[in-house]
């Protein structure tokens, strides 16, 4: 492992292979590949189950209430609301592109797609389901009961229904953005109030923490390495401990997956808190709690200019 130290203020450890990875590229964002060798008929299965209210306990919710894939994958609202209408205690992150994630959810808990398809089925604030309950509905459907075994051998299990969704979310990637066009060059694919976004982007140190195909979500950060976040904003909840609430290391506490920036044009609010309504505020956020630094309004609209070129195409057969 390698130790950066580059804020003065907070160590933050990144794999070496980060960097090697870097060096045999010429840009720090690489544009992003679509997947292959998916089972189209698991992938088609798993947008059944996305779209599903029967993986909730009272028929009301699914994955997609929470992910709206013809949107940005996320749900417009700062928290998500659950069974019950009950409201969550963190922001719905974006399903795009979260194959390109090192892990799942804002505190990292998730290894795996698969993983992260359990935690909401089970968590009583959002679907307030469990497997047996799951699976004695689906199999009660002869349709449900034929999709399955036209997949899987041994049928509806629950190993089986987390693999089906996340085989469809490993589908959700969004190639051909303007900005990838660009990087595969496209010089006139972006604008050049966008062009001089990603240099400032570059040269500000944004891509410290935001790069490869996913713009971010292959390392942890703390929020407020150059002023303190949460004593600003006020009123701290056991959802701001971030990484903190799966290690219960204290050198964990305020910190968080980076978020990817593929298609974040469309996701706001931003931030696990929901407290950034607009990408301009967000900018402004990171400008002075990330990296130490005022930002006037001609930099803000070239970044800006810059992340609303990283919106990229979801698969028509998919929404």
């Amino acid at each position: 492992m390698k130790c950066l130290n580059r804020c003065g203020k907070r160590r933050v450890f990144i794999p070496l292979l980060f960097f090697f990875s870097l060096s045999s590229q010429s840009e720090p964002i690489v544009p992003i590949t679509s997947p292959s060798g998916l089972n189209e008929r698991e992938v088609q299965l798993g947008k059944r189950l996305f779209h599903s209210t029967e993986l909730s306990r009272d028929n009301s919710i699914s994955c997609a209430s929470c992910h709206k894939v013809g949107g940005g994958g996320d749900d417009d609202l700062p928290f998500a609301v659950g069974v019950d209408g009950q409201v969550g205690p963190i922001n719905s992150p974006t399903v795009l592109n979260s194959s390109l994630n090192a892990f799942q959810f804002w505190d990292g808990r998730a290894a795996t797609l698969e993983e992260q398809a359990e935690g909401p089925i089970h968590n009583p604030l959002e679907m307030g389901s469990s497997w047996q309950e799951v699976i004695e509905k689906l199999s009660g459907s002869s349709a449900w009961v034929d999709e399955f075994r036209e997949v899987y051998q041994d049928g509806i299990t629950s190993v089986n229904i987390a693999r089906a969704i996340a085989t469809y979310e490993r589908a959700l990637v969004t190639p051909n953005s303007p900005f990838d066009r660009y990087l595969q060059g496209n010089e006139s694919a972006i604008e050049d109030q966008a062009k001089e976004g990603y240099r400032l982007f570059k040269r500000m140190g944004c891509v410290s923490c935001h790069q490869g195909q996913n713009v971010g979500g292959n390392m942890f950060q703390q929020f407020g390495i150059m002023g303190d976040y949460f004593r600003d904003r006020g009123s701290i909840t056991e959802a701001d401990y971030g990484r903190f609430n799966v290690t219960g290391k204290e050198r964990d506490r305020y910190t968080f997956k980076v978020p990817g920036l593929r298609n974040v044009a469309q996701t706001a609010p931003y931030f696990h808190d929901g407290s950034a309504e607009t990408l301009p505020d967000a900018i402004r956020t990171m400008a002075r709690y990330q990296l130490g630094r005022g930002i006037t309004a001609d930099q803000v609209r070239a970044i800006e200019a810059f992340l609303k070129s990283l919106s990229g195409q979801v698969r028509e057969d998919l929404l």
